[in-house]
């Protein structure tokens, strides 16, 4: 079943823009290991869901945290209609993804395991990402 918010408090928003990197969200705090995004994306609650399958799957004993949430709802036309009428229904929920946000992250789990595990689920995903570890505090 796809991610989406119980309730919103605008149906329709604005496309608006990806632009910077991300300042919040770009650090690597409940697991071991994270996977972190290159690249502007927005990824669908689908993509995070098949993204946690995945991940579950190849890393059962670990835990498994996801960062990335869809609040924004994107509308859509249906196909064959003619212009005009508004602008469309929300058709999928999506989390604007800026470069540096960690999507994911892996905790009780070894190195292997985790690179294996974030391995299939880059597959997962429409943007570059790489693995990170978790920097310990002083």
């Amino acid at each position: 079943m796809a991610m989406m918010p119980k309730r919103v408090r605008w149906r329709k928003v604005q496309r608006g823009k990806l632009r910077g990197v991300a300042r919040r969200g770009n650090e690597v705090n409940f697991g071991e290991y994270g996977l972190q995004s290159l690249e502007w994306a927005w990824i669908t609650g689908r993509q995070i869901e098949a993204g946690r399958v995945a991940a579950s799957r190849n890393a059962p004993e670990g835990r498994i945290y996801i960062r990335i949430f869809p609040h924004k709802p994107i509308s859509a036309k249906p196909a064959e209609t003619r212009m005009g009428k508004g602008k469309g229904e929300p058709d999928r929920w999506v989390a604007p993804v800026k470069p540096g946000t960690i999507l994911y992250e892996l905790g009780g789990v070894t190195e292997e395991k985790a690179v294996l595990a974030f391995n299939r689920v880059s597959h997962k995903l429409p943007i570059k990402v790489k693995l990170v570890r978790r920097r310990h505090g002083l």
